[in-house]
């Protein structure tokens, strides 16, 4: 590990980890991270949410790198305001999964973000049309065809027996050039193949010039994983997955007991000189 605070790069993800929708960003956490980047530490956010939802969620807490979004698809620059590298789906195969899953499991969200900023919705069920409730964001109802341009990931929605459910059927196809991950129990997504936010840690070190040693990554859920083990020292929130806390070289507190200022405050008297 590094020797100082400039040279740590603390990558966490969202929802799970840093916050809860239920319950928001915990004061100690925002707190600390402010003293962490204060004091020459860089942090940043990993997260399967958009741009817009990520920057709702932190409100004006700074950030000291790109973040990761759409579960790696982009790396967004919010201070510049702008995306340092963008990911699509296969446009034909996120067709052929969205039939073949609304068809075999009906009353399934289907959420579409797309590379023109917006979310669309061409399937409104009831799981989705909540999770756009909790995390206010907006949406546009459109049938499938009318859906333009690039798409960065396909997000089902659904109870969580009904997520099991479209996981066996997706386990029964090949899904050229993409592959499918749950991010909670009630999300299923469809990525383009190759990205995922171990991926996009390595973009994101190859564009700062961080050593892959030198980062240390938290998260709570299966999605994570793959940014833990690319991460030089990787941590798990005491409500982990335990698949992820077998990544992880140490465990904090829970998320809404401010496991990320702990971290933070660890590292802060560690390397703060």
């Amino acid at each position: 590990m590094s020797k100082t605070l400039g040279d740590l790069l603390v990558v966490s993800d969202l929802d799970g980890t840093l916050l809860t929708a239920q319950e928001g960003l915990p004061s100690c956490n925002i707190a600390m991270i402010r003293l962490f980047q204060t004091l020459g530490g860089r942090f940043t956010i990993a997260s399967g949410r958009s741009v817009e939802s990520v920057r709702l969620a932190l409100g004006n807490l700074p950030l000291g790198a790109p973040a990761i979004v759409f579960n790696g698809a982009m790396l967004y620059d919010y201070h510049e305001e702008f995306p340092v590298s963008e990911h699509y789906l296969p446009k034909v195969t996120a067709l052929e999964a969205i039939r073949t899953l609304s068809e075999a499991v009906p009353g399934v969200g289907v959420e579409i973000l797309a590379a023109d900023g917006h979310m669309y919705m061409p399937i409104c069920g009831e799981w989705a049309c909540r999770h756009a409730a909790h995390e206010s964001l907006a949406y546009t109802v459109a049938e499938l065809d009318q859906v333009p341009g690039a798409w960065y990931k396909v997000l089902f929605a659904a109870a969580p027996a009904q997520v099991a459910r479209l996981e066996r059927i997706a386990a029964e196809h090949v899904w050229e050039g993409a592959y499918f991950i749950a991010t909670s129990s009630t999300y299923f997504e469809l990525m383009p193949q190759g990205v995922d936010k171990g991926a996009g840690l390595r973009e994101l070190c190859a564009l700062t010039g961080t050593a892959l040693e030198d980062v240390v990554a938290i998260g709570d859920y299966f999605n994570d994983i793959p940014m833990l083990q690319a991460a030089g020292h990787p941590v798990a929130v005491a409500n982990a997955v335990p698949e992820l806390k077998l990544q992880a070289q140490q465990q904090v507190l829970s998320c809404t007991d401010g496991g990320v200022a702990q971290l933070l405050y660890s590292l802060i008297r560690q390397y703060g000189h």
